[in-house]
């Protein structure tokens, strides 16, 4: 098997950085994945105190599909986050500064409108992941099991739709699901399967128009009689790993 593509997300919910390569830490995510993160005014989300939140308590897909118009960089020497509307409007701000982060915020309340509940806060808590899981993990789908999907469902899913951290290849369809509990040789890192993904409304979020324009939970459910597409994994043992490196399936 082979990694194909490899991506970060640093705002949680808007768009990814595609990467030629890593360096990951035993416990941790992707450096830089879900480090910033909107949060709602009702979320409760202190972060002086920072806890695991479920992703409606943020500016996420799966609430507010027009964020998917939104375009987004990230520079981790110097913190500065750029993040572009569609109609040409831009912040450009350090992400690592209170002033900063208080210059996004208002950017991204402004932009979600009606959708900004109470009075969002834009966030970074140095160490901490703002995962759709309890614990840092990364994000796997194998390229043949979407294909296998398109071709059932007779349409193109966009793989921006699935919002993976590596995409990779070489595996028969589907067959990464049963390797929960199993442990994959990543490049230079040891990785632990934990979990399949089970799909969201977020996917309904086509990555060019925003627009909801398709419904995969769905359409996995009717095709496979789940709606999972993907793994995670937790980092047993740390290191480095890219583009065309090798993934191995060790032996239980």
């Amino acid at each position: 098997m082979r990694l194909d593509y490899l991506y970060r997300f640093p705002v949680k919910g808007l768009t990814g950085e595609a990467l030629d390569w890593t360096e990951v830490e035993p416990g941790g995510c992707i450096p830089w994945d879900r480090a910033f993160a909107l949060a709602q005014g009702d979320s409760g989300f202190d972060p002086a105190a920072p806890e695991w939140l479920p992703k409606s308590n943020f500016m996420c897909l799966m609430k507010n599909a027009r964020i998917a118009s939104l375009r987004a960089g990230f520079e981790p020497r110097t913190g500065m986050l750029v993040i572009e509307a569609p109609d040409g409007t831009e912040i450009i701000a350090n992400g690592f500064s209170q002033a900063g982060r208080e210059r996004i915020g208002t950017f991204l309340a402004g932009f979600l409108g009606e959708d900004a509940r109470g009075e969002p806060r834009f966030c970074y808590i140095p160490g901490h992941s703002f995962c759709d899981q309890r614990q840092k993990v990364i994000s796997l789908i194998s390229l043949t099991s979407l294909a296998d999907y398109q071709a059932r469902a007779g349409a193109e899913r966009d793989r921006r739709r699935f919002r993976a951290n590596v995409w990779f290849s070489g595996a028969p369809p589907w067959s990464e699901l049963g390797w929960v509990g199993r442990q994959l040789q990543l490049g230079g890192a040891r990785l632990r399967v934990l979990k399949r993904i089970a799909r969201c409304p977020a996917t309904e979020v086509n990555p060019d128009t925003a627009e909801r324009d398709a419904n995969p939970v769905a359409e996995l459910r009717r095709l496979y009689g789940h709606s999972d597409l993907g793994i995670h994994a937790e980092v047993i043992e740390g290191g480095h790993f890219g583009i065309g490196d090798g993934i191995e399936l060790l032996p239980d």
